[in-house]
């Protein structure tokens, strides 16, 4: 008889977490598992590449309310006859008003939101929240399953969340999943009465899907020059202004360069501004979404990361996959995928690090060359990875 798995996510839209479950989904035996997938809203770049041995459980009816005014999303539950679904509308309302922190915000009002979220009553082998905060809790609260994992995406103390209210639903996970050993790291020092529940799974990247996904080509909206790429939510986390600064020292100095960005989030509108500021147009292109970027990684001259933190960027990975030069900023993770001189350059987290580091990658051309053949000698498969999670479902 196969073994009945939930994976629980918010949506699949553009990230490393949901890539992340993508590429899990692509590796899973199915037949030995029967796999269902629970998402608050269906809808994300991702949401078309789920195998289609999963089944997709149906949308919550009233999760969309909490991307409503709140007063639309109360005459809606009144309509309906769910008075305490509005009452639960507008004290959560009243937290995304007052708590300032967005990743505190989403942990508080959690037992509000989740009174739109129906219990599952099928029972699982194993449940799986594959991200913080909501869909973890979701796991915990609301479905029946022999075992019930929990992952952190990222290095979890730069994500700002309050660790006593995590502890309180952690200590009902039988398995803390993380994505590299300073992640794991980091858990065991802060939930210490924990450890022995952390586990490291990395992402699961495929080379061969990589390189015969790469072999379209990349539409550049300004292809002469040398092609910087960066690739990450529009967010505070991933440090672009820094990289805009970089690229304005840059030009300055006469480089003759396009800086690519793929991908979207909060800050497009602050990063455009920025680049309007500096009259970069046509050397910092915000690119958007790309179903497929691995044309782009390929097409590339440097990949950058100019992140302020990261679990473990699939993203470094996939360049590492296609021998880029790869330079990264000194987050506390870094050292987990690129040794410094070795196989890509790690830069203090600056625009004066990322410029002297682009120059330097730019100059030395048997820099470059070696970073690419060390990078060509690595195994980089980590499809084995399934095995782990077969491990703890079991």
């Amino acid at each position: 008889m196969k073994q009945k798995l939930l994976f629980v996510m918010g949506n699949l839209n553009c990230g490393g977490a949901e890539k992340s479950l993508i590429s899990l989904l692509q590796s899973l035996d199915y037949s030995k598992y029967e796999v269902d997938l629970f998402l608050f809203k269906h809808e994300g770049l991702f949401f078309s590449r789920v195998p289609e041995q999963v089944h997709i459980l149906e949308e919550p009816e009233f999760y969309r309310h909490y991307d409503m005014p709140v007063m639309a999303a109360v005459k809606d539950s009144l309509n309906k006859r769910k008075p305490g679904l509005a009452i639960h509308r507008i004290r959560a309302g009243l937290i995304f008003r007052t708590e300032t922190h967005p990743a505190v915000r989403e942990q508080r009002v959690w037992k509000h939101l989740s009174k739109s979220l129906p219990r599952l009553t099928k029972r699982y082998d194993a449940a799986i929240g594959f991200m913080e905060k909501s869909p973890i809790y979701y796991v915990i609260e609301k479905t029946n399953a022999t075992t019930k994992i929990g992952f952190i995406h990222n290095d979890y103390d730069k994500l700002g969340m309050d660790p006593t209210i995590d502890e309180f639903y952690f200590r009902s996970l039988d398995y803390l999943v993380t994505v590299s050993v300073e992640c794991g790291t980091v858990l065991q020092n802060r939930f210490p009465d924990l450890s022995s529940k952390v586990q490291v799974i990395q992402n699961i990247v495929s080379p061969e899907l990589i390189h015969k996904m790469s072999s379209e080509k990349a539409d550049w909206s300004h292809p002469e020059g040398i092609k910087l790429l960066s690739i990450g939510r529009l967010t505070f986390q991933k440090g672009f202004e820094w990289a805009v600064e970089a690229c304005r020292r840059l030009v300055d100095l006469g480089y003759d360069l396009r800086w690519y960005v793929i991908g979207e989030g909060e800050e497009r509108s602050s990063l455009e501004k920025l680049i309007a500021e500096y009259s970069l147009q046509r050397n910092f292109i915000l690119l958007g979404l790309k179903e497929n970027p691995y044309p782009y990684i390929k097409e590339a001259d440097i990949y950058v990361q100019s992140s302020r933190f990261e679990g473990k960027s699939i993203a470094i990975d996939e360049a590492k996959i296609m021998c880029k030069p790869i330079i990264v900023t000194d987050f506390s993770t870094a050292k987990d995928q690129i040794q410094d001189h070795y196989n890509g350059l790690i830069v203090d987290m600056s625009p004066e690090g990322l410029t002297e580091g682009i120059r330097r990658l730019i100059d030395d051309k048997e820099l470059s060359s070696k970073f690419a053949r060390n990078l060509a000698e690595e195994d980089l498969n980590t499809e084995s990875e399934v095995e782990k999670i077969y491990q703890l479902v079991q």
